[in-house]
């Protein structure tokens, strides 16, 4: 399940502060009374320096904490960035695209399973500027 984090990325890791986020670690974390043993997402891409990053959340053995509906079953990434304002940058898209193929093809998950936080829940997430009909045909090579 892909995700944005609303977030503007700023070339610097924001991972670990969404982690923190998650965890309830800032005064104004609606996760603050009930935090999350961890980060909710299992994956995320993100821009550092120059270079777009994956970096490692939750274990995959681990229940995600980034869609109700989903996750018992489904692998979270989320990409950083705002894609309700903008569409992702290539190289971000093109990060994302490689490291899902990876993913699907050492889970054996069909390209069809592959689907955006507001396939199930009333979210813009991954963005209102994110095609995921086009990441779906590059993960296939289309």
């Amino acid at each position: 399940m892909l995700h944005h984090s609303l977030t503007e990325d700023g070339q610097t890791v924001s991972w670990q502060a969404i982690r923190r986020w998650h965890m309830g670690e800032y005064p104004d974390s609606p996760y603050r009374y009930s935090p999350m043993r961890d980060i909710g997402y299992h994956f995320g891409v993100e821009l550092v320096d120059k270079t777009y990053e994956v970096f490692a959340g939750r274990p995959l053995d681990m229940p995600g904490g980034h869609c109700k509906a989903a996750n018992p079953f489904a692998i979270g990434v989320c990409l950083i960035g705002n894609f309700d304002l903008s569409p992702p940058p290539e190289p971000l898209f093109s990060k994302a695209v490689g490291y899902v193929r990876g993913l699907i093809s050492a889970l054996d998950i069909p390209v069809r399973n592959v689907i955006g936080h507001c396939d199930l829940d009333r979210k813009s997430c991954p963005g209102k500027h994110f095609d995921i009909d086009r990441f779906r045909k590059q993960l296939q090579g289309v």
